[in-house]
């Protein structure tokens, strides 16, 4: 063997030895997820991404990392599925709302107004073969759908009291971008306005909005209760959230993995969805103590008549949403649009 021939065996050899090790570090890498949502860690939301981020890493012995980022720290509502799409990020929680201009106008049936009026008729909607089916819509989108988390009822924020029908007429309200919620306010009135959650404060603080239709806890840990006199527990409808993944990133994990974050998923949904009510009754307390905004609970009578207004959406957004799908979730709620 030549000095030469020796020297560049020497080098390849040493060159072999020194790559070992960073393979194996490159192998042994945990994998990231990064779990992106617009709400505040001390929603039901933010709680639950950091309850699957403990189980999830816990469960999966470091192989996998949660990188959870909450209020909109990397994306805009309007931004995530987007981002979501491009692998940009792998984890997202938005509003089942948002799947309308995804393209899955379906989504937006658990937006009619009334259909899921109390907590058992929203579990019914989302826990059962009706839920399964819709997330299973997603993946048409590169989007694997994994749970639904309860954000509980919606409420209207506003400078006056919303009792009647024409107390609503000509408001300004912020709204989830869904062509249903745009036509239940138009049907008592109202101007809809869709912009980023993270924007809602300023918008309500400067007069760009009057209001804004949002949940209770929202209200609270976003103090929009600041900037507006009254908030009105109308809860003509709930706000659920899905929590998704990017298709081509979940596919391509392990088996084991998969079942190792589904189960920890689940565990993190029973716990978010359990702290909707506790969270609902504590932020009703804590903005009711501030004593800066009047908590407005409708009568029956003053709820019903807004209701049969609003109800009227349902047969209007029949050409959108299917007939099928709305008869779907009216089997699965119980739900009848005559019913008083």
């Amino acid at each position: 063997m030549t000095r030469r021939t020796f020297l560049q065996t020497s080098l390849a050899i040493g060159l072999t030895c020194a790559l070992v090790p960073t393979l194996s570090q490159a192998q042994s890498a945990p994998i990231i997820i990064k779990f992106s949502h617009v709400a505040a860690v001390d929603t039901p939301k933010g709680q639950g991404a950091e309850r699957f981020k403990k189980l999830a890493e816990e469960r999966t012995k470091g192989r996998v990392r949660i990188e959870v980022y909450p209020n909109s720290q990397l994306y805009k509502d309007k931004e995530e599925l987007e981002a979501l799409q491009l692998g940009s990020v792998q984890m997202l929680a938005p509003s089942v709302s948002k799947f309308g201009p995804f393209g899955v106008k379906e989504f937006e049936v658990f937006d009619l107004p009334f259909v899921t009026p109390d907590q058992a008729s929203y579990q019914k909607a989302v826990g059962g073969d009706f839920g399964a089916a819709m997330l299973k819509k997603l993946d048409v989108k590169g989007v694997h759908g994994l749970a639904y988390w309860d954000a509980g009822f919606r409420v209207i924020t506003a400078n006056k009291p919303l009792r009647k029908p024409e107390d609503f007429k000509g408001l300004k309200i912020r709204i989830n971008s869904s062509k249903v919620i745009d036509a239940q306010m138009r049907a008592v009135g109202v101007m809809p306005q869709t912009l980023a959650f993270s924007e809602v404060y300023q918008a309500l603080q400067t007069g760009v909005v009057d209001g804004a239709d949002v949940t209770l806890s929202n209200v609270y840990t976003q103090k929009l209760f600041e900037v507006q006199k009254y908030v009105t527990l109308l809860h003509h409808s709930h706000q659920a959230y899905a929590v998704v993944v990017n298709r081509k990133f979940w596919e391509g994990l392990p088996k084991d993995l998969r079942e190792t974050l589904e189960s920890a998923m689940a565990d993190a949904s029973t716990y978010a969805n359990g702290l909707t009510l506790a969270e609902e009754r504590n932020a009703y307390d804590k903005i009711k103590a501030a004593g800066k905004a009047a908590l407005v609970e409708p009568t029956p009578a003053e709820r019903e008549a807004i209701r049969a207004v609003m109800v009227q959406t349902h047969k209007d957004m029949e050409g959108r949403l299917g007939r099928d799908t709305m008869q779907a979730l009216y089997k699965a709620t119980g739900f009848n649009a005559g019913k008083r």
